[in-house]
């Protein structure tokens, strides 16, 4: 088979890994990919929501199954863009059609999802520019802290914690009256702030059938300790020493089968990845969000722990037959450190050499912001590479993945050396 894979960041780096280990697979693209993804396959310089870049690709390498990597292509229609086109429309694609995508592309759309499916989640409330004042009277009776989130995507940065009533209030005028996340703060949810540990769950779906992957947690801060400014991710581990089989009977029962099922109820055909963002509290799990794709740097960590062939899923979940289907996921744990430009998340360092990856020793180095220039490897993202070890525990794992790190060297890396320490 010719497989095309969406996206350039170290989940596709991951997918691509994972996705070259199969027979089945013959010839691997990825558009655009990055600089590690060419050991893996060919990479191909098309924007992911170049439809019509994509098409021709499609069409001149012959691919049989297209996976998509990022949101945003989802949230624009690129499954839809497929089956609209006559020459396209028999070949499948991995990731939901548009009206599924929202589940991620709009905040507002989840929060009316989970309550209409009885989906634990937190109280929340919906406000426009039009309902401005109405919102500003909510939060004074909202109990603190509070969380704002813009209703569409805002790469990661739509979502606001709020501490006082002031700040609440003077973070609703800024996104819904000044724009300020853009078009994707037009509508803001207001929601109840839920205390405990979060983690990711991740599903496959062909519609009917799904398949629970490995779980993870990811670390989002920047400063060690898990403090500074959010970002894409730090690093992250699986399994997940909480998230026990108890814990799990409870996600499976209280949100997987009623989400896959809400979704056939409402006639909305689903066939990828659904990514929940879970808070446990005191043992009792609610969806802070969905997510119609992989996580990042999760993946990194996941596609470690799955040892069953990883198209024949992917296969499972085109051609509607995920049941029949083997998951096979290792007891080992996986740890993943990122490593990161100087300065990120804010502006960041760019276009430094990037030298010693031949010296990891017991991981894998998934690139994330990288290229090539010349015969160099240089840094282009905020989030450069992502080390990834699997080890038999976790304190190994944690152990494997720093050094393998300290082993590389750009000007201006940096990289948390804690991940993890928290479970410990």
């Amino acid at each position: 088979m010719n497989i095309l894979i969406l996206g350039s960041g170290g989940r596709e780096s991951a997918f691509a890994w994972k996705v070259a280990q199969s027979p089945k697979c013959e010839k691997l693209f990825i558009a655009p990919g990055n600089a590690g993804t060419t050991q893996y396959g060919t990479n191909v310089n098309i924007k992911v929501t170049d439809f019509e870049g994509i098409k021709a690709l499609v069409l001149k390498e012959a691919i049989d199954l297209v996976l998509v990597g990022p949101e945003e292509p989802l949230v624009k229609g690129v499954h839809d863009f497929f089956l609209a086109d006559e020459q396209l429309k028999n070949i499948p694609v991995v990731g939901p059609q548009q009206e599924g995508a929202q589940l991620e592309g709009s905040k507002d759309f989840s929060k009316i999802f989970m309550e209409k499916h009885n989906i634990p989640t937190a109280a929340y409330k919906t406000f426009t520019k039009d309902t401005l004042e109405d919102g500003l009277t909510y939060l004074a009776t909202a109990g603190l802290p509070v969380v704002l989130k813009a209703d569409g995507l805002a790469a990661g940065k739509g979502v606001l914690i709020c501490l006082t009533l002031e700040e609440a209030q003077t973070e609703l005028k800024a996104m819904l009256a000044d724009a300020k996340f853009g078009e994707a703060s037009s509508r803001v949810v207001v929601e109840q702030f839920l205390t405990g540990i979060e983690l990711s769950v991740f599903v496959m779906t062909d519609g009917n059938s799904y398949k629970i992957l490995p779980e993870a947690k990811d670390y989002k801060r920047i400063g060690e300790g898990d403090t500074g400014l959010n970002t894409g991710g730090m690093g992250s581990i699986s399994p997940v020493p909480f998230a026990d089989a108890d814990f799990m009977k409870k996600v499976e029962e209280r949100v997987i089968i009623p989400t896959v099922e809400g979704l056939k109820k409402d006639g909305i055909p689903y066939k990828g990845f659904i990514f929940i963002g879970l808070m446990n509290s005191n043992g009792e799990p609610w969806v802070i969000e969905y997510n119609c794709r992989m996580g990042d740097p999760e993946t990194e960590s996941v596609m470690r722990r799955i040892d069953s062939d990883f198209v024949d899923l992917l296969l499972g979940v085109a051609e509607g037959n995920l049941d029949t289907k083997e998951l096979t996921i290792s007891p080992k744990t996986a740890a993943t450190v990122v490593m990161v430009a100087g300065g990120y998340p804010g502006e960041y360092l760019k276009n430094k050499v990037i030298t010693g990856t031949e010296n990891v020793r017991d991981s894998i180095v998934f690139h994330a912001g990288t290229a090539m220039d010349g015969e160099d490897v240089i840094t282009t993202g905020g989030r450069v590479l992502a080390i990834t070890t699997v080890q038999d525990n976790m304190f190994s794992a944690l152990q494997q993945a720093t050094a393998d790190a300290s082993r590389i060297y750009y000007d201006g890396m940096y990289f948390r050396k804690d991940i993890g320490f928290d479970l410990l």
